[in-house]
């Protein structure tokens, strides 16, 4: 394939939800696939190449982020290409046209064939696109990602079973339907819980993949055992996403709030919003607005706070420069939150009222905790990690309270000893320990350290089953699918890709 002849494709990162949209064109027209909501990015690089957008497409009614496509098409006259086989209000409306299996259309000199790939969801599309009948690329969306698969749990958990399955067939039938030189471009795999794992990569094929992707050297049998095994909670936002996707995304405006006052802020407070501090979690502990909770911008802030947040809750962004509000903004409205209820830019002398003192978290290291443990041992040390991280490995005598359970688990947790909370590498500890003080704990203490130095610290690491939780909490339906997963029904034909 030469160089000239080849689809150019264009990539639109986005690292805060680990996804990436794509602009592939021929030089003169465009097709812009699975882009996010703040299409202004998409629009700086259409105008920069000179094209034309004569498509837009969705892989898949995304589960992890509110889409931007179906109001950039409306803006450019583009045709919105969707799935075929799933419900959306707006399909009955011009321009809007859902595709399967087979359907092919032209964008400039580029051809475009859909491929039905599901598995990440029943109705998931792939779109292959060549130019002079070259191998070009496949946009894979959730289905085929580098080294790994979309994860098959997000629709509902008495389909995850099948859904597994799926995602084997479909790696198969790009194999098959495709040439071996053909390149990769998922949209998942780069830090998004969409993901069934993190990968890492710039470039990819189909042959490649064919030599080093489970789902392509594994039998189907072992490949479904591995993924399922392999799953864990996901962010509890996303059943917010879906719907809202479906119904088809309002335009966005990234306009700076309103500013807000120290009196406000306070107000606020005690009204039960959220104050979201976005500065680093060294320089929140050493002083904020009594209240606030700490989403360090820096990190997976996007993830974090739409997992643990109730959903609809007002938000006040607190950033030391606006540059950072607009950031952070600019994240929640990939989510669906639109406007925040306010913001305000320096710090805690900004923004409380001259009689107020600041709040404090103290931090320690693991080997801190471990003598401050033994000399103090009534005292209470919370592992805030996922499940796969605690049956993996955590410390002895911890109590598990995952980061995304711990607002309905506050009557559990001492108010007369210290309390220690862990994570991973101190980020979520460090919202948690947050919230908590929010709560009126103030007897919470922030291991802001690595979890691999808490065997160096000496503290005794075991690896045992996370304990059962209710009927209703979000990982136990889909785990329960994984425990209960009966193979020989598997192999009465009930699990084959459509």
């Amino acid at each position: 394939m030469t160089a000239s002849s080849a689809p150019h494709v264009i990539v639109i990162d986005t690292p805060g939800l680990g996804d990436r949209g794509y602009i592939v064109h021929d030089g003169v027209t465009a097709f812009v696939i699975d882009p996010q909501r703040d299409t202004d990015r998409v629009e700086q690089l259409i105008a920069e190449h000179g094209l034309s957008v004569s498509h837009v497409g969705e892989t898949h009614i995304h589960n992890d982020y509110v889409n931007g496509g179906y109001q950039f098409a409306k803006k450019h006259g583009a045709r919105y290409m969707v799935p075929a086989d799933v419900e959306l209000s707006y399909l009955g409306e011009a321009d809007v046209e859902a595709v399967g299996e087979g359907a092919t259309f032209r964008v400039g000199d580029l051809d475009v064939r859909v491929v039905h790939t599901p598995g990440h969801t029943p109705h998931h599309i792939s779109f292959a696109v060549s130019r002079d009948d070259h191998p070009g690329a496949v946009f894979t969306g959730g289905s085929l990602l580098y080294g790994t698969v979309g994860r098959p749990d997000l629709v509902a958990p008495d389909a995850t079973v099948k859904q597994a399955h799926d995602q084997w067939h479909s790696a198969h039938r790009l194999v098959d339907a495709l040439p071996e030189d053909t390149q990769i471009y998922p949209t998942h795999g780069f830090g998004s819980f969409c993901s069934s794992i993190q990968t890492e990569g710039v470039q990819t094929s189909l042959g490649q993949e064919k030599s080093i992707n489970p789902a392509l050297t594994q039998a189907e049998e072992d490949f479904v055992e591995m993924l399922l095994a392999g799953l864990d909670v996901f962010p509890a936002y996303y059943a917010h996403m879906g719907p809202a996707n479906a119904a088809g995304p309002a335009e966005i405006d990234l306009s700076l709030p309103e500013p807000v006052d120290p009196a406000e802020l306070r107000a606020r407070v005690a009204a039960g919003e959220w104050l979201v501090d976005l500065r680093s979690r060294e320089v929140f502990a050493a002083g904020h607005v009594p209240g606030a909770v700490n989403f360090d911008l820096d990190g997976a802030f996007i993830n974090y706070l739409g997992w643990m947040i109730p959903w609809g809750t007002p938000i006040t962004l607190l950033g030391a420069t606006t540059e950072q509000v607009e950031a952070a903004q600019r994240e929640l409205v990939r989510i669906g939150i639109d406007r925040p209820a306010g913001q305000a830019v320096g710090g805690p002398n900004y923004w409380m009222e001259d009689d107020a003192q600041p709040a404090f978290v103290r931090r320690v290291d693991f080997d801190e905790m471990a003598k401050e443990w033994k000399a103090n041992p009534d005292a209470v040390v919370i592992d805030t990690r996922q499940i796969l991280e605690w049956e993996a490995g955590h410390v002895k005598g911890a109590t598990f309270i995952p980061f995304y359970e711990v607002l309905d688990r506050l009557g559990e947790l001492p108010r007369d000893v210290d309390v220690y909370v862990y994570c991973g590498s101190g980020y979520r500890a460090a919202a948690v320990a947050s919230v908590m003080q929010r709560a009126g704990f103030d007897n919470i203490v922030h291991v802001d350290d690595n979890f691999g130095n808490a065997a160096v610290a000496g503290l005794q690491i075991v690896g045992e089953e996370a304990p059962e939780r209710e009927p209703g909490w979000t990982w136990i339906a889909s785990r329960a699918t994984v425990r209960e997963y009966d193979k020989d029904s598997a192999n009465q034909g009930a699990f084959t890709a459509s």
